[in-house]
C-alpha cells in the first residue's frame, strides 16, 4: 500500500481508516476510507513495513522508500528526526500518540490541551506530541502525557515548562524524559521566634549569643556555635538569609543599630544585613531571601543546600532536629527569564534524584514574584 504527498500531508486510501486509524490510532479520517497521516505518522508506518512507498506529489522525487522519505521529511520539517526517535520510542512502549503540531493532521489546540487540569496554562506551541493513557486511542479522555521534543543543545526557557513532559534526545539518539509540574508545598513547622532576638552582624553571617528556647532545636534556624568544654552553649550562627528575614519580621536586632527610630518602614537592622547581603552575593541575595520568606510563610523550613549544588534544601515539618526527617526538596532560584541547558537541568534532576529528593525551580520577578517548577525524570 503506497501513501501519497501532498502538501506536507501523506494521504492513504484503500481500507486505511480501518487498518490504521481505526486499529492503531494512526492519522485522522479523510473521505471514505482515506487518513491523512503527518509525516512521522507516514515514516513510522514506512519503517514498519506497512506503507510500501510514499509517492511524492509535491515535487519530482517519484516513489519514496523510508530512508528516502526520512531524508526528505529531515529538509522539509526542522526537528523531523529529533520527533520520530520520541514518536517511535513511544509507540514501541505501546501508546498510541498523535502529534500536535500546526499545520499537521487533526491538530486541534483545544485536545491539545492549552489548560490542564489544574487551571494553569500551557504554550500549545511547545507540544509535539498527545499521548493519552497506555491502551487508548487519541481523544478518549485526558491525555497521559504532552510531549516536547527537545535536543540536548536547545534552551528551554524556564517560564514555558510547567506541566509538560520533557522529552530530551542527546547526540546518540537516546532518549531522557523529564515531568514538569507546579509543586504544593505543605509545611508543618509551627515554631515562632519571639521578637527583639538579639545578634551580632560578623562578616557574612550573624551570631545570636542568647538564642532563645527552642531556637534551634524546634524552628531549625542557623546552626550552633559549638566547641568541647564551650563556656556558652546558647551561641547560634545564622546566615545572611535568616538574619534578614528574621530581621524584616522584627524578630532579629542587631547590636549595634538602632530600630526604635520610626522615620524609616523597615527595620534598620533588617536594612544594614540586606546590604552586607548584597555586598557578599551580589543581586541574587533579594531573589535568594524572597524565597527563603516564602517557604518560611508556608511553614516549610529551607536550609542551605550547597552540598547538593543548590540553594536551599526544604523540611515540611520540624518538630526536633533529635528527629530530624529527611529533607524532601532541592531549590534553585533563578530569575523568571532563566533559559535551561538540558544537560543543567539532567545534571540538577539526577543528583536530586540520586538523594531522594524532589528538584524544584524558584523562577523569581523583579517585583518579587515567585513561580515554582518541579521537574523529576519519568519512564512512561
Amino acid at each position: 500500500m503506497d501513501g501519497h504527498l501532498r502538501n506536507g500531508v501523506v494521504e492513504v486510501g484503500g481500507n486505511a481508516r480501518q487498518q490504521f486509524h481505526d486499529a492503531r490510532g494512526y492519522g485522522r479520517p479523510a473521505d471514505g476510507n482515506e487518513i491523512r497521516l503527518a509525516r512521522v505518522e507516514a515514516a513510522h508506518l514506512l519503517l514498519r513495513g506497512d506503507l510500501t512507498a510514499v509517492v511524492d506529489h509535491d515535487g519530482s522525487a517519484g516513489r519514496l522508500s523510508f530512508e528516502d522519505f526520512f531524508v526528505a521529511s529531515a529538509a522539509a520539517a526542522e526537528r523531523f528526526a529529533l520527533r520520530f526517535l520520541v514518536y517511535a520510542d513511544l509507540r514501541d512502549r505501546g501508546f498510541y500518540l498523535t502529534p500536535a503540531r500546526a499545520g499537521w493532521p487533526g491538530v486541534d489546540p483545544v485536545a491539545s490541551g492549552v489548560d490542564t487540569a489544574d487551571g494553569n496554562a500551557v504554550d500549545d506551541d511547545l507540544i509535539d506530541l498527545i499521548v493519552p493513557p497506555r491502551g487508548t486511542k487519541p481523544g478518549d479522555g485526558e491525555p497521559a502525557y504532552r510531549i516536547a521534543v527537545v535536543g540536548e543543545r536547545e534552551s528551554l526557557p524556564a517560564d514555558e515548562l510547567a506541566n509538560l513532559t520533557l522529552a530530551v534526545v542527546d547526540e546518540e539518539s537516546e532518549i531522557s524524559y523529564l515531568e514538569t509540574t507546579t509543586p504544593e508545598f505543605d509545611g508543618g513547622t509551627t515554631y515562632s521566634p519571639p521578637a527583639g532576638i538579639a545578634g551580632s552582624l560578623i562578616g557574612d553571617r550573624v551570631i545570636v549569643w542568647d538564642a532563645p528556647d527552642g531556637f534551634y532545636e524546634h524552628g531549625f534556624y542557623g546552626q550552633p556555635l559549638e566547641a568541647r568544654e564551650a563556656i556558652i552553649d546558647s551561641a547560634v550562627q545564622l546566615s545572611l538569609v535568616e538574619a534578614a528575614a528574621l530581621a524584616v519580621e522584627g524578630q532579629l536586632v542587631l547590636d549595634d543599630v538602632d530600630d526604635t527610630d520610626g522615620s524609616a518602614d523597615t527595620p534598620a537592622s533588617y536594612t544594614a544585613i540586606r546590604e552586607q547581603g548584597r555586598r557578599v552575593e551580589g543581586e541574587r541575595f533579594d531573589r535568594r531571601l524572597a524565597v527563603y520568606r516564602r517557604l518560611r510563610q508556608q511553614d516549610v523550613v529551607p536550609k542551605t543546600g550547597y552540598k547538593f549544588g543548590a540553594d536551599f534544601r526544604t523540611y515540611n515539618t520540624v518538630e526536633s532536629v533529635d528527629d530530624l526527617p529527611h529533607s524532601e526538596r532541592l531549590v534553585r532560584v533563578v530569575g523568571a527569564d532563566h533559559a535551561f541547558d538540558p544537560r543543567e537541568l539532567s545534571l540538577d534532576v539526577r543528583l536530586a534524584g540520586g538523594v531522594r529528593k524532589r528538584m524544584v525551580f524558584a523562577l523569581t520577578g523583579a517585583n518579587g514574584e515567585i513561580d515554582w517548577l518541579a521537574v523529576s525524570r519519568l519512564t512512561p
